[in-house]
C-alpha cells in the first residue's frame, strides 16, 4: 500500500508508529539502567508486537519484518533464555533507529526503502544466543531479577541499613543434572548459610514438594557481607554448575515528578523513573486533530480578540455619548459578556496548542546516553518538570537550541571520569534539565557540574580573536566575560569536535531564543559547573504588550522583554564621553531614542517627568525613551508576510481596538540595530 494512497489513515499510521517508537525508546533505556524487568520486557514485546500489526495492515512489509525479528528477541529475553548484555541493548536500540528510518522513508511515499537484510541477520543471531548473550559476566552487573515488590524492598533496605551488601545470584546447572531438586537444595542452603536469604526462585518448599524439575538456573536474593568473587567461587566448586552471576540489586521505583538516567554506572543509588507513555494514557479519552485544524481555529479566536478590543472601544465611545440611553446600557451587559466569553474561549484554545514538554524531554535520555558512551564519560541525567506545558510551536522552536546547550554541556563542561577524580569529584558528572512556569513564563534550565566557564579564559580568547578591544577589557567584569560567549565565532575550545564546539553556535542559540520573545542568561563558577536558564513565553501566537506611543504612531513592545518602567526628569539623563545614559538602581544604562531608528522626529517633552521604558536582553540592559504609556493589553501577533519580509527590530503587526495597525517590536532587532549604529 502506497503511503500516499490513503492520507488520513497514513497520518494515523505514522501518529501510532512515533507513540510506539518512544515507548521503545524509554524501555530500552530503563532495560540498560536496572536491568531484566518483567514489566520492562513486556512493554517492550507489546510495543513492538502493536507495530508489527500496524504496519502489517498498512502493507508496509520491511517494518512487519523488523518488528517480528525484533519481537522474537525479546520473547528470548523474557523467558530468560537471553540476557540483556551490552551488546544486546546496542542491538535493540540499532533496530529501534532503523525503525525511525523505515518510518520517515514511508512517510516520504519513497517506495523503496533502506536494506534491512544485515539487521535482520544480527537479530537472529542474537535470539540464537550468538551475540555474546553473558558478556560482562567478570564483573558485577546491575541487577534484573526482582522489581520492586514492597515486602522485598523493605528487607533489602533493613539490610542494607545494617551495613550488609545485597546481591542477586543466579545459578545455570547442568542441563544433565540427575537431581536438580536435591542440586537446588544444597545450593539453598549453602547460600543461606552466607547470610541472610530473602527471596529465591524457585522456593525453598518448591524444590522439597517436587520430586523433579525441567529447569536450568535458580536466582536468589542475598543479604550478606561476602566478597561477590568468592560466592562466585564457592558454587562453581559445587556440582552440575555451569554458571554463575552475581549482581548489584537496585529496587525499581516510579514517581511522576521526574526522570533520571545513568550513564554507565557501578554505584549503587536510588533512582527515578517517569512512567512510559503508554502507562501514562491509560484512561485518558483523546482523539487526534489535525495541526492545521488548530492553527485555523487559533487565526479565528486571535480575530475574535481584536474584534473584542474594538467592540469595548466603541461602547465606552457611545456610554459616555449617551449616558442616559437604555439600549447603551444593554449594550454594555452584551459586550461584557461577550468579552467573558471570548476570554474563556481563548483559553480553551491556548490550552489545546499546548503540549507537555516532556515530548521534547523524552528525546534528551537516549541522544545523552550515546553521547557520554562516545565520549566515554559517565553521565547522570535527571530530567524535571516535563509535564510542564507549552505552546507546541514554541517546543518546536526551543528543540534545536536546547540539544545544541546538552551537547555542549556533556562534550565541553563535564569532564573525563579520571579528570574529576583527581580534582576530588564524583567520577560521574551530573546533567539536570528543568521545566518550570514562573508567572506567565516558561524557564528551562540546563545545569551541568562540570568545569564551568573560566573568565579570564574567555577574556584571553576574545582579546587573542579581536573580538574586543583592550579598552573594553578593562571595563569588562567577571559575570559579563562569561557573556562573550554569545559573541559571533567565540570559542575557548583548543580544538572543535564533531560534536559540538563550547561557543561556537552559541550567537545562534541566543538569537534562536531571542525571536521567541526568550531571555537566555548564563550562571557559571570554575570548577562547579554551569547553568543556563531560559525563560520563554507561553504562545507566540497571542502575547501580553506594552502600547507605547513615538511621534504620535503606536508601538508595542512585548511585556517579556520589560524589565520596568519608570519616569525620571530631564536632567537624570546625562551625556558622559559622547554617550546618553541615565542612572537607575545604581546602575549605568544607555539610554535610546527609538525615534533615530525608525526615522521619527524627536517630540519634545512638556511634563517634568519623561516615561522610560528599562529593556532586558540576557545580562543586557538599555533605557528606552517612549513619548507616552498606553498601557498593557493582550495583542494577536500578526505575521508581516513575505511581500514585505523580515524587518530588523520588528517581529509582527496587530490590529488595535480602533481598528489602526501597530507594529510589534522585536527587542533583540532593536540590539542590533543600536550596535549597527554604534
Amino acid at each position: 500500500m502506497e503511503s500516499s494512497s490513503l492520507p488520513e489513515l497514513t497520518g494515523l499510521f505514522l501518529d501510532e508508529v512515533e507513540e510506539q517508537l518512544q515507548i521503545m525508546e524509554q524501555e530500552i533505556l530503563k532495560l540498560e539502567q536496572y536491568g531484566e524487568s518483567e514489566e520492562t520486557i513486556q512493554s517492550l514485546f507489546r510495543a513492538a508486537h502493536t507495530l508489527k500489526g500496524s504496519s502489517a495492515t498498512m502493507g508496509f512489509d520491511e517494518m512487519k519484518r523488523l518488528t517480528h525479528e525484533l519481537e522474537h528477541v525479546l520473547d528470548r529475553l523474557r523467558n530468560r533464555h537471553l540476557r540483556a548484555t551490552k551488546s544486546l541493548i546496542n542491538l535493540l536500540f540499532k533496530g529501534l533507529d532503523q525503525l525511525r528510518v523505515l518510518k520517515a522513508e514511508f512517510a516520504e511515499g519513497v517506495g523503496t526503502y533502506t536494506e534491512i537484510g544485515p539487521l535482520l541477520e544480527e537479530l537472529q543471531h542474537a535470539a540464537d544466543g550468538e551475540a555474546d548473550p553473558v558478556e560482562g559476566r567478570n564483573e558485577v552487573p546491575e541487577a534484573f531479577l526482582f522489581t520492586g515488590d514492597p515486602a522485598i524492598v523493605s528487607k533489602v533496605q533493613d539490610a542494607l541499613e545494617s551495613g550488609l551488601k545485597v546481591y542477586e545470584i543466579e545459578v545455570h546447572l547442568s542441563p544433565d543434572c540427575p537431581m536438580k531438586s536435591a542440586r537446588g537444595l544444597v545450593i539453598h542452603n549453602q547460600l543461606d548459610a552466607w547470610g541472610d536469604l530473602l527471596e529465591a526462585a524457585p522456593t525453598l518448599e518448591e524444590l522439597r514438594r517436587e520430586e523433579s524439575f525441567s529447569f536450568t538456573a535458580l536466582r536468589f536474593l542475598l543479604a550478606t557481607d561476602a566478597d561477590p568473587s568468592r560466592l562466585k567461587e564457592a558454587l562453581l566448586s559445587l556440582m552440575d554448575i555451569t554458571d554463575v552471576t552475581v549482581s548489584n540489586y537496585h529496587p525499581l521505583k516510579q514517581s511522576h515528578r521526574f526522570e533520571r538516567m545513568s550513564i554507565p554506572s557501578d554505584e549503587p543509588e536510588k533512582r527515578t523513573i517517569s512512567p512510559t507513555i503508554a502507562e501514562r494514557g491509560r484512561g485518558a479519552q483523546t482523539i487526534r486533530v489535525d495541526v492545521e485544524r488548530l492553527e485555523n481555529l487559533m487565526n479565528l479566536v486571535g480575530e475574535l480578540v481584536i474584534d473584542q478590543t474594538r467592540i469595548s472601544q466603541v461602547e465606552r465611545v457611545l456610554h459616555h455619548r449617551y449616558l442616559s440611553d437604555e439600549n447603551v446600557d444593554e449594550l454594555r451587559h452584551i459586550t461584557d459578556h461577550l468579552i467573558r466569553v471570548i476570554v474563556e474561549l481563548q483559553d480553551s484554545v491556548m490550552k489545546v496548542r499546548m503540549l507537555p514538554i516532556e515530548q521534547l524531554f523524552t528525546r534528551f535520555p537516549r541522544m545523552v546516553r550515546d553521547l557520554a558512551q562516545s565520549l566515554k564519560k559517565e553521565v547522570d541525567l535527571v530530567i524535571e518538570g516535563g509535564e510542564t506545558e507549552l505552546d507546541r510551536t514554541v517546543i518546536e522552536e526551543i528543540t534545536d537550541p536546547l540539544i545544541h546547550l546538552i551537547r555542549n554541556a556533556v562534550d565541553h563542561g563535564i569532564e573525563p571520569a579520571e579528570e574529576r577524580k583527581r580534582l576530588g569529584k564524583t567520577t560521574k558528572g551530573r546533567l539536570r534539565i528543568r521545566a518550570a512556569h514562573e508567572e506567565n513564563q516558561v524557564v528551562i534550565t540546563v545545569e551541568d557540574d562540570g568545569a564551568g566557564i573560566d573568565p579570564v579564559k574567555m577574556k584571553e580568547s576574545a582579546r587573542l580573536k579581536g573580538i574586543i578591544t583592550e579598552e573594553e577589557l578593562k571595563r569588562l567584569s567577571d559575570q559579563e566575560a562569561v557573556y562573550l560567549i554569545f559573541r559571533p565565532g567565540f570559542s575557548t575550545a583548543s580544538s572543535v569536535s564533531d560534536i559540538s564546539g563550547r561557543g561556537v553556535g552559541m550567537d545562534i542559540v541566543r538569537n534562536h531564543i531571542e525571536k521567541l520573545n526568550g531571555v537566555i542568561d548564563i550562571e557559571s563558577k570554575p570548577g562547579e559547573g554551569t547553568r543556563f536558564k531560559i525563560k520563554l513565553p507561553l504562545t507566540l501566537a497571542i502575547i501580553t504588550g506594552l502600547l507605547i506611543k513615538l511621534s504620535g504612531r503606536t508601538f508595542i513592545l512585548p511585556m517579556s522583554s520589560v524589565v520596568e518602567i519608570v519616569r525620571m526628569p530631564p536632567e537624570a539623563v546625562q551625556t558622559i564621553k559622547g554617550d546618553t545614559v541615565v542612572v537607575i538602581r545604581d546602575r549605568v544604562l544607555p539610554v535610546i531614542w527609538l525615534h533615530d531608528y525608525f526615522h521619527l522626529p524627536r517630540v519634545p517633552q512638556k511634563k517634568n517627568h519623561h516615561p522610560i521604558v528599562v529593556v532586558g536582553i540576557a545580562e543586557k540592559r538599555f533605557a528606552l525613551m517612549v513619548d507616552e504609556l498606553m498601557g498593557n493589553q493582550e495583542v494577536v501577533v500578526k505575521s508581516l508576510g513575505t511581500y514585505i519580509g523580515k524587518v530588523v527590530g520588528i517581529s509582527g503587526a496587530t490590529i488595535l481596538g480602533d481598528g489602526r495597525v501597530a507594529l510589534i517590536l522585536e527587542t533583540a532587532g532593536i540590539d542590533q540595530l543600536i550596535r549597527r549604529k554604534w
